[in-house]
């Protein structure tokens, strides 16, 4: 027999493949029972029998968010953000891991070698040259699985590892679009100040020249003075506001702060003509997060598996074989040796008394397996309660923001008549100042509805789990 230690090796393989047997429970999906529609601002049975199977969650981020200025940053985010590099790497880690420890289900083999040069002088003079060399093999039978279910445990690691970077580009996606309409809601309230201040710097040119004339008082010119005051403090507060999202906004895409460019203004973005929310079914699918539970749900399962198994007999097989080969001078003889050595042996190894570690771990791994359940059943949970959420935040937000597009419409209104009746000298400024203060209340109101709602569509996009398809 030639190759006495690669024969053993391969008869071993054979024959655990053959007997071997794994134990611990296999893996089921849970039946987590859902609700069979959404619950929204319009709890309509008719409704819910109508729901649409489609999701505007399906569509790609890029067909949601139209700006340009808008998806130029996510670009950037997706490319530069640190915390999803970090997921990418953990993704790499986990597969690292998987290859670590499905390694022990194969043969270890080793080798070494080292050769002599020896030249000595006792009594006479002598040289000897000689080399040795061995290959050693150890294999561990997987007769109960212990193994499989290792790599079978690593492998949903690896699976929950990338959940996690779809959920990493989910969130970083939704972050960006909710700051940047977050930001713009900032500008369109910087402009209604700067315009606010603008006319009122006229008002009160004009209400001072009214007073040079006659025809107004001191008090006129005080009154018209505060609005116009009023809307320089706030310009201050706004611009550091801005600078504090663009500085969030620089930190999501890997930048260090500085000014954002950006595209349309808040006035000027459009809502996607329908907005279905589609199935409640789809939304398991859809929702990385979940999927991310679910893998955990998987390795942990597989963990019982690794505990019972090491109740029942470890057998490891060895194998070695080698050799020495060299020539030895003594006087005028030369003398050559060439030996050839080779092993193969066995171990077995039962546990008899552990004072209940081997227990300990069983129900260490048992109660995680349970956790690992109960989290799952919460993800699921709390993904339709973030889809609920979102849907009524979305209709409440655009019945705030119509309600108030005609508070700001009457407010305008009234201060036209009110001017037109304090220069008839019918009214008091008085009241032109009341109009005006609360018109540029009810405009700045209007702005952070505008951007509320575009960001309860951005929350509702995240909710059903759109925006880490690429």
């Amino acid at each position: 027999m030639k190759h006495p230690l690669i024969y053993s090796t391969l008869l071993v393989i054979a024959v655990s493949l053959l007997v071997g047997c794994t134990v611990g429970p296999n893996y089921r999906k849970p039946v987590v029972p859902v609700p069979n529609a959404y619950h929204g601002p319009n709890d309509n049975p008719q409704d819910h029998a109508q729901a649409q199977a489609a999701s505007f969650a399906d569509l790609p981020w890029w067909q949601v968010f139209q700006d340009s200025g808008l998806q130029d940053l996510i670009r950037r985010a997706l490319k530069q953000n640190y915390d999803l590099q970090t997921a990418t790497e953990k993704i790499t880690q986990a597969r690292a891991q998987l290859r670590v420890t499905r390694s022990d289900q194969f043969p270890h083999l080793t080798t070494n070698a080292n050769a002599v040069d020896e030249r000595s002088f006792q009594g006479f003079p002598f040289t000897t040259r000689y080399g040795t060399y061995a290959a050693d093999a150890t294999f561990q039978l997987d007769l109960f699985g212990e193994l499989r279910r290792a790599t079978e445990s690593a492998r949903a690691q690896l699976l929950a590892t990338e959940y996690a970077q779809r959920t990493a580009i989910l969130t970083l996606v939704s972050d960006v679009a909710s700051d940047y309409f977050a930001l713009l809601s900032l500008d369109l309230q910087l402009q209604i100040t700067r315009d606010t201040i603008k006319t009122q710097e006229d008002a009160v040119k004009l209400t001072h020249y009214r007073l040079q004339h006659g025809v107004a008082t001191k008090l006129d010119v005080l009154q018209a003075k505060q609005v116009l005051d009023t809307a320089n403090a706030q310009l201050p507060e706004l611009q550091r506001q801005i600078g504090l999202e663009e500085d969030a906004l620089s930190i999501l895409l890997g930048d260090y702060p500085q000014s954002v460019t950006r595209g349309f203004a808040l006035v000027d973005q459009k809502f996607p003509p329908e907005v279905p929310a589609g199935l409640p079914s789809s939304l398991l699918a859809r929702r990385p997060d979940i999927s991310q539970a679910e893998q955990n749900l998987i390795s942990a399962n597989a963990q019982i598996g690794v505990a019972k198994a090491a109740f029942f007999p470890q057998i490891s097989l060895t194998g070695s074989g080698g050799g020495a080969v060299g020539r030895s001078t003594v006087f005028s003889s030369i003398i050559n040796s060439n030996i050839g050595t080779w092993s193969v042996g066995g171990q077995l190894t039962q546990p008899i008394f552990e004072a209940g570690k081997l227990r300990g771990n069983l129900h260490i791994a048992e109660s995680q397996q349970r956790q690992s359940l109960i989290a799952y059943k919460q993800a699921i949970q709390g993904a339709f309660k973030d889809v609920s959420d979102a849907l009524i935040a979305y209709q409440k937000y655009y019945e705030v923001r119509t309600a108030q597009q005609i508070t700001v419409q009457d407010l305008s209104d009234s201060v036209s008549t009110s001017l037109k009746r304090y220069r008839g000298g019918i009214a008091t400024y008085l009241e032109v100042l009341d109009n005006q203060r609360s018109l540029f209340s009810a405009q700045l109101t209007l702005a952070q509805d505008r951007g509320n709602e575009f960001q309860s569509l951005v929350q509702l996009y995240k909710a059903l789990g759109g925006g880490w398809r690429q």
